[in-house]
């Protein structure tokens, strides 16, 4: 059931590119525009890279401004169309790579830092990528997170971990066939970052500045165990 739900959210994303696409870059997202962009491009800037790898890069507007700080960026995504539109912007390098292919190793270089910009949606996926991710960081890299705040997100569900029914509630009508994704708690998210090995130096919780309420939460991580190559 977990690969059929994994494999729904794939779906959803190649049922959702032109809609994406447009609400990134005619600004359409209210919460991106006020607080969350500038927040992950700021914790990425505080540890000055020179290499940074995005997985799930979408239309590639993260390793477009991070470009402009002259760090070397990689794109990744498993939607051919994302990839595409990236590469026309002409700023940036953009691979598709699906999530097998990542975790099998097809990519042989080694990143500052490596981060997953709202996403993360899978259970099984998540775990996988969290396990392989220190093959791709060079020493003391950082691999960063921003994704929904539990708080925030949880809704009127139980505090506890669980997939859950997707929704484009507060995006256009353009978008359809919501994805379902796994909800972890604040917990859950400290748990897998230490049940890999890496150490959580840093937890950020941006407010929106209308509600005071966290639009997102931030996990920023180094791999601290001894890297066993395969």
């Amino acid at each position: 059931m977990n690969k059929i739900k994994e494999q729904k959210i794939i779906d959803s994303w190649q049922n959702n590119v032109q809609p994406w696409i447009r609400a990134v870059r005619e600004g359409e997202i209210e919460s991106r525009l006020l607080v969350t962009n500038n927040a992950i491009i700021d914790v990425i800037l505080k540890q000055s890279p020179k290499t940074v790898l995005d997985i799930g890069c979408g239309e590639g507007w993260l390793c477009r401004e991070l470009n402009k700080s002259n760090i070397t960026t990689l794109g990744i995504d498993v939607v051919s169309e994302f990839i595409e539109s990236a590469q026309k912007k002409g700023v940036g390098s953009f691979k598709k790579l699906s999530h097998n292919e990542l975790v099998n190793g097809a990519l042989r270089e080694k990143f500052d830092i490596i981060v997953c910009n709202f996403s993360l949606f899978g259970k099984e996926s998540v775990e996988e990528l969290f396990h392989y991710i220190p093959h791709l960081l060079t020493s003391d890299g950082l691999f960063i997170i921003q994704t929904i705040h539990p708080i925030s997100g949880c809704g009127e569900a139980p505090y506890e971990e669980g997939w859950r029914k997707g929704s484009w509630t507060g995006f256009s009508q353009e978008f359809k066939d919501p994805a379902p994704w796994y909800f972890r708690t604040i917990e859950a998210w400290k748990n897998l970052y230490l049940e890999c090995d890496f150490k959580l130096n840093e937890i950020v919780e941006p407010l929106h500045p209308t509600t005071e309420i966290p639009a997102s939460i931030i996990f920023v991580g180094t791999y601290a165990g001894t890297l066993v190559d395969t």
